[in-house]
């Protein structure tokens, strides 16, 4: 059983807990920011009568492109066309254009309920590993009640491969959805996992990218087709 030590945070615990509930992903910067809380503790494992420890300084990865910056991304949408949809239009594209519907939610929400023929991947996951990286973020999250931690699915791209080919006409979606649009509030819109999954797409060769405007609750809120898996 993995033990940290000590966790204490300053006071950025409120505004990161804000961050980190609609960018999992960007955790990795929690565990630097908990006032070096994570940053060369100690963890132990014990196993009976013997004890491994572990000497970290929490190292955080090299950035992946899901990592970048919401304006990089949002820049090579926009230069690649990437056009957003309402939930009605989208419904029209898949029945009469063929479009597909990619859900990137996690497994779980997908099979509990769906736009009727959508396919999914989810973009993030729960943590699986037991680096001491992993560690440290598991106890950020768990810092703010959090216990079901999530990374970004390193395996994304490649089902989606395996599922959907390069020239198919994609609608990527999500819970919320997010937006490119500019506001007042939002100058360069509401990065959402559907927008990061959409930036992936065009990034590695998909050509037909469209992305579902407000998201599957706008899907239920127009009561379009839904199905289940339960």
């Amino acid at each position: 059983m993995a033990a940290l030590t000590s966790v204490s945070a300053g006071s950025t615990s409120a505004s990161l807990q804000h961050r980190f509930h609609s960018t999992p992903k960007e955790l990795a910067s929690a565990t630097c920011s908990l006032a070096t809380s994570v940053k060369r503790r100690s963890f132990s494992l014990s196993n009976n009568s013997s004890t491994l420890r572990i000497r970290c300084a929490a190292t955080k990865p090299a950035k992946s492109p899901a990592e970048e910056d919401w304006s990089t991304k949002r820049a090579y949408l926009l230069e690649k066309r990437v056009r957003s949809v309402e939930a009605k239009e989208a419904f029209r594209l898949q029945k009469e254009n063929n479009f597909v519907i990619l859900d990137v939610r996690p497994e779980a929400e997908f099979k509990e309920a769906h736009p009727e023929g959508a396919i999914n991947v989810q973009i993030y996951r729960l943590i699986k590993e037991w680096t001491a990286w992993d560690i440290a973020r598991r106890a950020a999250f768990a810092f703010f009640g959090i216990f079901s931690g999530t990374e970004e699915n390193p395996e994304f791209l490649q089902l989606v491969e395996s599922k959907i080919n390069k020239d198919a006409k994609i609608i990527v979606a999500c819970s919320s959805g997010g937006t490119m649009k500019p506001t007042q509030n939002l100058p360069e819109g509401q990065q959402s996992r559907s927008l990061i999954a959409a930036y992936l797409l065009v990034l590695n060769g998909y050509t037909n990218v469209f992305h579902l405007e407000g998201g599957i609750y706008n899907w239920y809120k127009e009561e379009l087709p839904t199905a289940s898996e339960e």
